[in-house]
């Protein structure tokens, strides 16, 4: 249904635009909001943007998603703007091809004075000139067609990066040609922090004049980056995945406060049938008092067995480096990890070690190829059961994590039913989405009729299974 018109209408449009992307905004935070509004002045963008953070944000790893879809929703201009920066053309006319030497000049004038103002009417003005000019697009503007804007070729044409040394020369200049390396550093890392805002700039602008002819939803859908939570591991990229790692200690003080609130709220243990018996004597049989067992809180055993090869490495790495963060929920913790076969690396997890590259050191350090380096869930099994069997006892909860693809090889199914009846709980991570499962060479099927396989594509769905399998 569509929103009312006017500026609460819009509000509300932006406020379902973050729903839809995962920020959780309730009715209150949207009250706040609109109390915002009707105190703000909208020219005044900047101030406009904190108040509404202010009011409907409530938890980190928001805010590049708020970001761009404020600049959606709350543009800076409407078409090409009213700018007075005018892109230089070769020729006398406007219909001339963009001077890009010329540009790139003015371009680097600006990142030296670092000037932001300018540097955003600039890149408003080079946006609108390139789609226009067909520079900006795969091919040329032919007579009626729509502008394209391309961020990727809109940088391409300026290449900022490479104005870093003419800025730097004329910095040195300015300061009288010779400076210490300490400043030389300094200066290096301001222009190349001006020169990442003027990119986020052309990337906010293109995004701006799409929405204006495709729509603001349909380019949200596909333009605003994914909060760290719901991105998935099989498809992340490396600064994704450092950005997931990043959330792995608030994710875990989470997971922690919630499972303070299930203990409280489980403080009674299971009914003592015995002594309500006995207690109801004096009530004629009616068990008005029942008794219950004292409850003895539980911190199991959990030995982990996970999958650490090709991009399924980065789905372990994350729920190693979270179950690190929770590692005091447990009474003991064992790590092994497999590829073509099993070895334990607990001690590359001990409390206090480093872990920024653990991974790697797991790669290097420990035994997993046996001779192609593909995936063997039955070999890794088998030996795993050989050699390590007596790790997983009545006290312990088992932990595959994994794709479950065996590269068309035995998946061992009788080890791991006889693993599974050895454990107290049995539980397997798979990153794959569902409908994948059974698909090709995975066993996931066949692995899940012996224990329970949870579908942990993202750290949103990941946090979810482990809340529900934490001990209470």
């Amino acid at each position: 249904m569509a929103a009312e018109h006017g500026l609460p209408g819009h509000l509300v449009d932006f406020v379902g635009a973050l729903r839809r992307h995962g920020v959780a905004v309730g009715p209150g935070e949207t009250v706040d909001a609109a109390q915002v509004l009707s105190v703000i002045d909208l020219l005044y963008r900047d101030q406009l943007r904190e108040g509404l953070a202010a009011a409907l944000l409530r938890r980190s790893g928001q805010r590049q998603v708020f970001d761009s879809l404020f600049e959606l929703y709350f543009p800076a201009a409407l078409g090409a703007g009213a700018g007075e920066v005018e892109v230089p053309r070769v020729g006398d006319d406007e219909d001339g091809a963009v001077d890009v030497d010329a540009l790139r000049d003015i371009l680097g004038d600006l990142l030296r004075d670092g000037d932001t103002a300018a540097l955003a009417e600039l890149a408003r003005a080079v946006v609108d000139a390139l789609g226009r000019s067909g520079a900006a697009g795969s091919g040329g503007q032919g007579a009626g067609s729509q502008p394209s804007w391309s961020v990727y070729q809109a940088l391409r044409t300026l290449s900022p990066e490479t104005l870093l040394a003419r800025i730097m020369d004329d910095l040195k200049a300015g300061m009288g040609g010779e400076i210490s390396d300490f400043t030389d550093d300094m200066l290096r890392r301001e222009i190349r922090d001006r020169i990442a805002r003027f990119r986020k700039m052309i990337t906010d602008e293109v995004r701006r004049r799409t929405a204006e002819i495709r729509g603001k939803e349909q380019v949200a859908k596909t333009a605003v980056p994914k909060q760290a939570e719901q991105v998935e591991f099989l498809s992340a990229y490396a600064d994704q995945l450092a950005q997931l790692r990043r959330t792995v200690h608030p994710l875990a003080r989470r997971l922690a406060s919630r499972l303070a609130v299930r203990r409280k709220h489980a403080k009674r243990g299971t009914l003592d049938m015995r002594r309500t018996l006995r207690r109801s004597m004096s009530t004629g049989g009616v068990p008005m008092r029942p008794a219950f067992r004292t409850r003895r809180p539980g911190r199991p055993e959990l030995v982990i067995l996970c999958d650490v090869s090709g991009s399924v490495a980065g789905f372990s790495h994350f729920t190693l480096l979270l179950v690190q963060a929770l590692r005091e929920q447990f009474s003991k913790v064992r790590v092994f990890a497999f590829v073509e076969r099993a070895d334990e690396v607990t001690h590359l997890f001990e409390p206090g070690a480093e872990l920024s590259g653990v991974m790697n050191r797991v790669l290097r350090e420990a035994d997993l190829v046996a001779f192609d380096g593909h995936s063997d869930y039955g070999g890794s099994l088998g030996g795993f059961a050989e050699h390590w069997g007596d790790a997983v006892t009545p006290r312990s909860s088992l932990l595959v994590l994994g794709d479950a693809r065996t590269n068309y090889r035995d998946p061992n199914l009788t080890v791991l039913r006889r693993l599974v009846g050895q454990a107290r709980h049995a539980h397997w991570l798979n990153p794959e989405p569902r409908r994948q499962w059974g698909s090709g060479d995975s066993a996931a099927l066949r692995y899940a009729d012996v224990l329970p396989m949870h579908e942990c594509r993202t750290a949103g769905q990941l946090a979810d299974v482990v809340e529900a399998l934490l001990p209470v």
